[in-house]
């Protein structure tokens, strides 16, 4: 039986160059964006909800259902330091390189792609299977998505589907055993472009 994963990338971050990503917390203008996602009607009712532990993806969940939520460390995003902002293209060539070169680093202190596909992929697969006759939200964040995207639909990372994502977003997947179609991309979220 096909089980539908709702992929939601997190409402517009606050960056502070001073810590790391995973520190951040929601912008204070993120409420517009969120309340679109919620009344869209592309969250389905009676899912179960999981959500990154992140300060940004945790505030996400808990802005768009009233629900329980699970807690997961494995959805975090791709670990990264705390870094100054380099500008719109140098940020895309570090996650180009990132998914075009998994086993490397793309900056010092970042993880290698490959240990986050692990780490989320798992993480995803792990609550998938512990809920099989349930569709699931989960909540995180946009590099961990792709790859998971990727990992579940067995293609190359989608760099122009990447560069596409907003804050929040949305996409589903239906997965039938071990590989998933893509039946809603990304492209429910506000018009807030990913800076990070």
């Amino acid at each position: 039986m096909a089980q539908m994963i709702h992929l939601v990338r997190h409402g517009r971050s606050a960056p502070d160059e001073t810590r790391p990503a995973e520190e951040w917390a929601l912008h204070p203008d993120a409420a517009a964006g969120l309340t679109a996602l919620r009344d869209s009607g592309k969250l389905p009712v009676g899912a179960r909800w999981f959500s990154s532990p992140e300060p940004k993806a945790r505030a996400t969940a808990r802005a768009l259902t009233g629900t329980a939520v699970g807690f997961v460390d494995g959805l975090r995003e791709m670990t990264r330091p705390a870094q100054p902002w380099l500008g719109a293209s140098a940020w895309s060539a570090l996650v180009r390189r990132c998914m075009t070169e998994p086993e490397v680093p793309a900056a010092p202190g970042w993880e290698a792609a490959v240990a986050t596909a692990d780490r989320v992929v798992g993480a995803v697969r792990r609550i998938a299977d512990s809920c099989p006759d349930d569709d699931v939200v989960l909540v995180g964040h946009g590099t961990a998505w792709t790859l998971v995207v990727a990992a579940l639909t067995r293609c190359a990372p989608d760099l122009q589907a990447w560069e596409r994502l907003r804050m929040p977003d949305h996409c589903a997947l239906r997965v039938d055993g071990e590989v998933a179609e893509i039946v809603s991309p990304w492209g429910a979220g506000e018009s807030v472009p990913d800076p990070y």
